[in-house]
């Protein structure tokens, strides 16, 4: 019996629903890189230890290093570069909570921190300290800017709720 090699796969990526050919092997993180030019997720340790590679994965963060693209068929992927709202210019408030908190210097974590805390403050709009380090426990930070990082999250959580209100948060 023949192994299948190649399989067409078709996802909803960012809003836009895409088809593509893809050895059944290369990870996920591969085809957005490569074949879409997404560069929010990063090829960091290639194992799921670091979250640099995080996206959700029908709403649930996912390390696409190590996801296959012909696992992820039939679903909603998203990625740093879909949180924004372009129309408007406007920035999904996590994005903007981590500007405002300072809780990015390398970059390298801020992809996963980002994606993780989407996928926490939906399930959780107010979380406790102890509930964010929880949620971000698998993200490896290499700065060391984890109060930023907390701050940011509590940030995000503020400026969530605020659009939620229809007000403005400061």
């Amino acid at each position: 019996m023949r192994r299948e090699t190649q399989r067409s796969v078709r996802f909803c990526l960012n809003g836009k629903e895409r088809t593509e050919t893809v050895d059944v092997e290369r990870s996920l993180l591969d085809v957005l890189r490569a074949d879409f030019a997404i560069k929010g997720p990063k090829y960091g340790c290639g194992l799921a230890q670091c979250g640099s590679c995080t996206v959700l994965v029908d709403g649930a963060p996912a390390r696409s290093c190590v996801l296959r693209a012909a696992k992820a068929d039939g679903s909603e992927i998203v990625t740093l570069e879909g949180l924004a709202d372009d129309e408007r210019g406007v920035l999904h408030p996590v994005q903007q909570g981590f500007i405002d908190a300072q809780g990015a210097q390398c970059g390298y974590c801020l992809n996963g921190m980002i994606m993780t805390t989407v996928a926490l403050l939906r399930a959780n709009p107010a979380p406790s300290d102890t509930e964010i380090r929880s949620a971000l426990r698998h993200n490896l930070c290499r700065c060391g800017t984890h109060q930023e990082i907390l701050e940011s999250v509590r940030r995000a959580a503020s400026l969530t709720a605020a659009r939620q209100a229809g007000g403005v948060a400061t």
